[in-house]
């Protein structure tokens, strides 16, 4: 079964999965949902994420199956860092939409509409 890919093979953007399918039960779910930000990262970054957990997070392990030094895979762990700080999170997105609701900067049409985007 191929990976699932966090852009659009043609012009990179952001994909949305829309559809969720059960194989044993053959139920199917549709409607908008959101891919975490860890399957966002490359499958290099997953890849970097699963040894470190495995690793109970120690850097030192990490230097040693990797076979870089210390410093390098500190700043990997940076980099993706980084990249997971960068995500958008819809939670946060929700907040911000219904903050300014209540401040009078959004109409009631304008919310519902920017949480629709947003979604669940």
């Amino acid at each position: 079964m191929p990976k699932l890919v966090g852009s659009c093979p043609s012009c990179q953007g952001e994909l949305e999965v829309t559809r969720l399918h059960c194989p044993s039960c053959q139920m199917a779910l549709e409607g908008r949902f959101e891919i975490p930000p860890l399957l966002r990262l490359s499958a290099e970054d997953i890849a970097f994420v699963t040894d470190f957990v495995k690793e109970s997070g120690s850097l030192k392990a990490m230097a040693k199956i990797t076979g870089a030094s210390y410093p390098t895979v500190r700043n990997r762990l940076d980099e993706v860092i980084a990249k997971l700080s960068a995500a958008p999170r819809s939670r946060d997105r929700r907040s911000d939409i219904l903050d300014a609701l209540e401040k009078g900067a959004l109409t009631a049409d304008e919310a519902l509409a920017a949480l629709k985007k947003v979604g669940p």
